[in-house]
């Protein structure tokens, strides 16, 4: 399973959210969608969720906080324990053994960031 993780502003916009998805996702098959689970509700995910017609999962800030990531954000580690919430959230829901396949990437805004990791073992 490849997963897309998702971290954003609460001002990001499903435009902020696809730059980030196409810069990360460059050769890869995406199977489904990641986000800390306090982001649920936010619109313009579920309208990116919905256009890409992709599950979009969401992880607890405990599983998040778990994750070793390749990046690190002041806001996320305060914010999260992690030093990516895109990073770990890919990692959390790609299920043990899981590897990046692709660092966080930042959309020209600056208001999300999108990487994608794989699950270790099918």
């Amino acid at each position: 399973m490849i997963v897309a993780g998702l971290g954003f502003s609460s001002s990001a916009t499903v435009e902020s959210l696809r730059a980030a998805y196409e810069a990360a996702t460059i050769g890869h098959d995406v199977s489904a969608l990641a986000t800390a689970s306090d982001k649920k509700g936010h619109p313009a995910l579920a309208a990116f969720a919905d256009a890409l017609a992709l599950p979009l999962r969401y992880v607890a800030a405990g599983e998040l906080a778990g994750q070793r990531t390749l990046t690190c954000s002041n806001r996320s580690r305060a914010t999260y324990g992690t030093g990516s919430v895109s990073e770990a959230s890919a990692l959390a829901a790609a299920g043990p053994q899981a590897r990046l396949l692709s660092p966080r990437h930042i959309s020209d805004d600056r208001l999300a960031t999108c990487a994608i990791a794989i699950g270790g073992k099918s």
